[in-house]
């Protein structure tokens, strides 16, 4: 088995109130919960990640798994965040019908991203439907709705279910050099997928923002979802990472299974972002920041 990232197993989010958070990602988004109150996150046992974190809770849609932990003193969400500044980071649900769910989305109140409802894309970025809103802390979220033929056949096949949300596809996160942070997650073991740009009036109003014109790479573990998406925004150029401490609101995680994990942490680019590493209850594990300042857990195989 070779070195590197072999599977997304979960996202991790900071809430400012636990008992919101979930009730939002249960009632709405159709999340359950699979453990309320949790255990601490293993990794806030590595060295130097005492935080404070008061209560979490597991919650799992389909295959993938969100993590929330609440920190009530934490910096919020920045309420001028956009999605070419490069603390954004985001997390896509495929839906069956993205009508009945973004309904269900405004109903619940919730500051919407686009503008004038659900945009389709244009065919030649995959005639893709999304939807972009914020939860209550302000983490941004997306709805995908897949045209037939379109995506990863794995939501094809669970289309056919009485569900409304049937899963996580990926995380997007904004990044500044789209060459650099590549390398950065090659060197971590990820395989470039499709790659391609979006731009037009149906992605100005996707993103709220003007005239955007950004680069899509998708970076995969294996041949299942949920994957990495990295968005580099040629325009307009966003703002620099401002979530530096592991407790804002807007210091998402993406937790990995990882093989070989020594080995990987001996790579350069690799060794140059780690920020604490030890074994956990038996368990190999590490902590790291990409080169936009997006946290990564890494948890070796036993």
């Amino acid at each position: 088995m070779s070195a590197g990232l072999h599977a997304l197993l979960r996202m991790g989010r900071n809430t400012l109130d636990l008992d919101r958070a979930v009730a939002f990602y249960h009632d709405v988004l159709g999340f359950r919960i699979e453990g309320m109150p949790a255990k601490q996150p293993s990794w806030t046992h590595l060295p130097g990640m005492d935080l404070g974190f008061t209560r979490c809770a597991q919650l799992s849609l389909g295959g993938q798994q969100l993590e929330l932990t609440e920190c009530p003193q934490a910096a919020a969400y920045p309420a001028d965040a956009k999605s070419n500044d490069r603390m954004f980071q985001h997390f896509a649900l495929v839906v069956a019908d993205i009508a009945v769910v973004h309904a269900r989305v405004m109903a619940a109140g919730i500051q919407a991203i686009t503008q004038g409802g659900p945009q389709t894309l244009p065919s030649e970025t995959g005639a893709v439907t999304a939807f972009k809103f914020r939860d209550p802390d302000g983490h941004p979220v997306e709805l995908l709705q897949f045209p037939p033929g379109a995506g990863d056949p794995h939501w094809h096949q669970q289309a056919s279910t009485d569900l409304a949300t049937l899963g996580i596809d990926h995380s997007a996160i904004s990044v500044l050099d789209p060459s650099q942070s590549t390398a950065f997650y090659t060197q971590l073991g990820l395989q470039m997928g499709s790659r391609g740009r979006n731009h037009g009036l149906a992605q100005e109003h996707l993103d709220h923002l003007p005239l955007p014109d950004v680069e899509v790479i998708a970076m995969r573990p294996g041949n299942t979802p949920p994957h990495l998406e990295l968005l580099g925004y040629r325009q307009p150029l966003g703002r620099d990472n401002v979530a530096t401490a592991l407790t804002a609101i807007a210091a998402d995680r993406l937790e990995w299974r990882v093989a070989l994990l020594n080995t990987l942490l001996a790579r350069p680019l690799v060794a140059a972002a780690v920020i604490s590493r030890g074994i956990v209850e038996g368990e190999p594990m590490a902590i790291l920041r990409d080169p936009d300042g997006h946290v990564l857990v890494l948890r070796g195989l036993c």
